[in-house]
């Protein structure tokens, strides 16, 4: 018998529209409703958006700005008046200057939950709407056909639609850096470092001609919370999204399958799940991270600040968001994403076989020749800090 298939996601057992959500935007507009937390429009938008995101608990630090029309608003977005995202663990706040706001925040059950709402206004409540047409673009196959994270690289023209693509239907660490963040901006690079960033193009005789968008040049800068869109949260972002739909699928496949096995799981989905998990454990592990650039990466000292902020350390001191940035992004190569609720609400079915993966990639006294990029040394420290923190 053929492995389940996910199915739609909005028809049983998923019931993505239908079933109650747990994702935090969701809690903290209910705490609007009930007055528990009041939103202050009266100092503009700037003002207003970094207050909202200090009440999210986003760092704006965190800020990249994309000038693409990839978004809902894209008649709104341009080299002259680039989107903003924001991100934690758990959240993505997009900001648009004289737009609208747009909010992706992850369930534990059902991945990736949408809003949109209009800049309030003095005295007036805010009316949050979840978005059902951001399903064209964040339910497709770099997000396995169930709702996640999107992130593209294109060269954008003159009108900021899309001239060319680079890395479609994929997204992660593992992505090469030459062929990311086409159509944004990126600050804080080394020289060395070749991107698509900073670029548009114009589409002339069959070719495009290429020209460099100095950041802040076309637009001015004091109208967002900060004045960066740095090379690391670039980096954090990749990392995540990539995360958070092998995540969401895997949820969506373990759910797929009990649900067809009655709750058990059947032969032929065992193998789809091992082969998953197989997969994720690489991935948690960043077995394929692409190599850095020669001199490194310094990062915004204010991002690493906010981000290590939220640390959680093993006895020792260490912990799995300790930066390397000299050949990659940590120094003890395992996600710190297995702290988030959308790893550790995993179905037992599928985190099972995570954890017995992770083991034996781990296992310094007979190494698996797949993982021996790690060294021992590296092995246990990342054993540690797990057994610590996390109590596997």
């Amino acid at each position: 018998m053929a492995a389940t298939p996910v199915g739609p996601f909005g028809d049983e057992p998923h019931n993505y529209w239908t079933q109650p959500k747990d994702d935090p935007f969701t809690k903290f507009t209910e705490r609007v409703e009930k007055g528990e937390v009041k939103l202050d429009a009266t100092g503009g938008e700037k003002e207003f958006v970094t207050k909202l995101l200090g009440q999210l608990g986003i760092p704006a630090s965190s800020q990249l700005w994309i000038f693409s029309a990839t978004s809902l608003q894209s008649g709104r977005i341009s080299t002259r008046n680039p989107r903003a995202i924001y991100f934690n663990e758990d959240m993505y706040l997009g900001y648009v200057p004289g737009g609208q706001l747009e909010v992706a925040s992850l369930d534990s059950e059902k991945g990736t939950i949408f809003y949109i709402f209009d800049m309030p206004v003095a005295n007036a409540p805010v009316r949050f709407q979840r978005s059902e047409r951001c399903m064209n673009c964040h339910a497709g196959d770099a997000q396995y056909r169930v709702p996640g994270l999107a992130v593209e690289s294109v060269i954008s023209g003159p009108n900021a639609g899309s001239l060319d693509a680079f890395r479609r239907g994929k997204s992660g660490h593992d992505i090469p850096l030459e062929q990311r963040w086409g159509g944004w901006h990126v600050t804080g690079a080394p020289a060395s470092l070749k991107h698509h960033g900073n670029v548009t193009g114009q589409s002339r005789a069959g070719k495009i001609d290429l020209s460099e968008v100095i950041p802040g040049r076309a637009f001015d800068m004091e109208r967002y919370p900060v004045s960066t869109s740095d090379v690391l949260p670039h980096l954090i972002f990749e990392h995540q999204v990539g995360f958070t739909n092998r995540v969401t699928e895997a949820r969506y496949l373990t759910r797929a399958a009990l649900a067809a096995g009655k709750g058990r799981i059947g032969t032929e989905d065992a193998k789809v799940l091992d082969a998953k998990a197989a997969e994720f454990v690489r991935y948690i592990l960043f077995a394929d991270e692409a190599p850095f650039p020669k001199e490194g990466i310094a990062g915004d000292a204010k991002f690493k600040e906010e981000f290590l902020s939220t640390r959680k350390a093993a006895p020792d001191g260490t912990s799995l968001k300790d930066f390397d940035l000299r050949t990659r992004i940590f120094k003890h190569r395992c996600s710190y994403m297995i702290y988030s609720r959308a790893f550790t609400t995993l179905p037992k079915e599928f985190k099972e076989r995570v954890y017995a993966r992770l083991s034996v990639a781990l296992n310094d006294t007979a190494p698996s020749r797949e993982f021996a990029y790690l060294s021992a040394a590296e092995k246990r420290a990342i054993r540690g800090i797990v057994s610590a923190t996390l109590g596997k």
